[in-house]
């Protein structure tokens, strides 16, 4: 009998012992998978990170792009303002010419009918109906002398228009000229114009495609998120079921009954006061940084952006969010107004849907970076905020 028991008690030694063998291969499990999550999350992070970068240097050459484009376009219709004045000028110009030209074959005509006539009337008759109209013969010189004078003046007028002729349309080759070298510059700028554009959708597929990369990091990162805390609760768990005092009922009992309540307690509590904690902590991340200018794509509390200043107020409380309102609005999950509590994120319609973002501090207020303030407290209830607020709400932490 003696025997039997030993050789039960050997038996029941060797399970227990396999069990906690079998229990202590688990737990390093579970602490290995804990780390190389932790560590792909971490790789995650870093991923989203430079993404998120990335989408900054392609906002900050979209901007730049922009500007260019409208000095292109600037340029374009200065040019072409130059163009419709020169071709102006060159119509009256030509005008001008066929004036001349009219003129001149005018007074050529003249010229030539009265070299006509004086050879007509062999160069007598003119002369004679002068003498016989005469009254005198001053009056004869009188009349000779005009019609010399008459005759060098015509001669002299049309001399004159043809160099007016000639300087006209030398005036007119230069617009001419002038005229080909815009239409020219005018191909140039739209070639560069061209050009902008095609970089411009570029730069736009890129940050699509960025945007659609942060979007599936987030998602992972969510995932792995999910998988931490599901490892966390196993290793707990069996933290809780290696404590000899709230396993076993052998110890005192007044003891074993507070630490079972308190185990409860905690277990209730637990998760509720660790977000109320992350939330003030994110909340009051701000408060000394209170003025802190606006900074575009600013993340550090040297300078902020909306959204870069939310992103770095929840890390404080190591909380991970994506610092552009772009991939910051689908973070968390999308509650109702009537809903709303402290640490949750609100969205305003500025220069685009969902353009800012802050956080929620209670009674109506929100902190954020904003364009005007910097880093300050406003009132979403009224004025400018109540106008561009259409009811976004996230909830990051719950």
């Amino acid at each position: 009998m003696k025997k039997s028991f030993i050789t039960i008690a050997t038996v029941a030694v060797v399970g227990l012992t396999s069990n906690l063998a079998i229990d202590s291969v688990h737990a390093d499990n579970l602490n290995n998978r804990q780390s190389q999550i932790q560590s792909e999350r971490s790789e995650v992070q870093s991923q989203l990170s430079n993404a998120e970068a990335q989408i900054a240097d392609v906002m900050l050459e979209l901007e730049e792009l922009n500007e260019e484009i409208k000095q292109v376009e600037e340029a374009l219709k200065s040019n072409q303002q130059m163009i419709d004045e020169t071709n102006e000028q060159v119509k009256t110009t030509k005008e001008e010419i066929a004036e001349l030209e009219e003129e001149i074959e005018r007074r050529y005509d003249i010229l030539s009918n009265r070299m006509v006539n004086y050879q007509k009337n062999g160069g007598n008759i003119g002369f004679l109906d002068v003498i016989f109209g005469s009254s005198s013969f001053s009056d004869f010189i009188s009349r000779v002398t005009a019609i010399n004078k008459i005759t060098s003046s015509d001669a002299d007028l049309v001399n004159q228009l043809e160099d007016d002729k000639v300087e006209v349309a030398e005036k007119l080759a230069e617009l001419s000229e002038l005229q080909t070298e815009l239409e020219g510059m005018q191909e140039t700028i739209l070639t560069q114009k061209e050009q902008n554009e095609a970089k411009k959708k570029e730069l736009s597929d890129k940050e699509e495609s960025l945007q659609a990369k942060i979007e599936e990091l987030q998602m992972k990162e969510s995932q792995l998120a999910s998988i931490e805390a599901q490892v966390n609760r196993q290793l707990a768990a069996k933290r809780t079921a290696s404590n000899p005092v709230a396993s076993t009922g052998t110890s005192d009992t007044s003891k074993s009954n507070g630490s079972l309540t308190q185990l409860s307690k905690n277990s209730t509590q637990n998760k509720p006061v660790v977000s109320s904690n992350t939330i003030q902590t994110a909340i009051n991340a701000g408060y000394p940084h209170l003025g802190t200018p606006y900074v575009w794509a600013g993340k550090g509390p040297g300078g902020f952006d909306c959204s870069g200043f939310v992103s770095w107020a929840y890390g404080q409380a190591g909380v991970y969010l994506p610092s552009s309102t772009s991939a910051m609005q689908y973070s968390g999950t999308q509650i109702s107004y009537s809903d709303i509590k402290p640490g949750d994120l609100v969205f305003f319609d500025t220069y685009k849907r969902n353009g800012h973002v802050g956080i929620y501090i209670g009674n109506g207020k929100f902190i954020g970076a904003q364009n005007s303030t910097g880093l300050a407290v406003a009132d979403m209830t009224s004025g400018y905020w109540k106008n561009h607020f259409a009811g976004h709400v996230r909830r990051v932490v719950n």
